[in-house]
């Protein structure tokens, strides 16, 4: 009877302690965040984020400008032909010369070439304008540099990984690899791969963007460029 009593006992034991397990719950793994991933990408992470912080500034830079490139005054052109229509020359340049756009800028040459050949001042025009859009699209073979290059270099870091990876497996002398002893090379292999796509597609998102406002300035230019000549022909020009 006591034998059976403690065979009992055993088991209830034993079936609490499953129960206390199963309902316990699991300690959680220690999470990895993005500064710890990037310290594992090594120099290659500070090279990417040297690159990203470049491409920043060429962003943020290239939009003022084209924000201001972007402002326009409404009554600009009507006051231009009011002035040239009333031979007010001296009057339209220093308007232009006060409203410092792109546009003024195209307006203001084709108003000094008044009085010579249609053909003249539209290439005087023309030549500033490509000036202009130039001026406009400074720097940006930076920030398409950066967006082809910047995965590759995450590429790169990825090879050197792998690199490492192997020379840690030859190394070995006991004969038994394990895992800790390769996970440095194997973080900087996916790392840097992943922080060369992350830096590659920003930039490939803001080179495009860029290019769109670009386009729209472009359009605006050659709005106001047919809207001078326009008025050059105008009878009593």
């Amino acid at each position: 009877m006591n034998l059976l009593q403690i065979d009992l006992t055993d088991t209830l034991n034993a079936a609490a302690q499953v129960v206390e397990n199963a309902t316990t719950p699991a300690v959680a793994q220690e999470s990895i965040n993005l500064w710890t991933m990037a310290q594992y990408g090594g120099w290659i992470m500070i090279l990417l984020a040297v690159l990203f912080a470049c491409a920043v500034y060429l962003f943020v830079e290239r939009l003022v400008i084209l924000h201001q490139a972007q402002k326009e005054d409404k009554s600009f052109m009507d006051r231009i032909k009011d002035y040239i229509h009333e031979g007010k020359l001296d009057q339209a340049l220093t308007l232009c010369q006060k409203t410092d756009t792109p546009s003024a800028r195209m307006v203001e040459k084709g108003i000094t070439r008044i009085g010579r050949p249609m053909q003249d001042v539209m290439v005087a025009i023309e030549n500033v304008g490509n000036l202009e859009v130039a001026k406009l699209e400074k720097n940006l073979v930076i920030l398409a540099t950066i967006a082809s290059g910047a995965p590759m270099i995450g590429f790169l870091g990825t090879v050197i990984g792998m690199v490492q990876v192997f020379y840690n497996m030859s190394t070995t002398n006991s004969g038994v690899i394990e895992l800790s002893a390769l996970s440095e090379g194997m973080y900087q292999a996916m790392v840097t791969t992943i922080g060369g796509l992350i830096v590659g597609i920003l930039c490939i998102f803001a080179y495009n963007f860029l290019v769109s406002r670009i386009d729209r300035v472009v359009r605006i230019l050659e709005s106001r460029t047919l809207e001078f000549l326009d008025l050059l022909n105008e009878p009593g020009a």
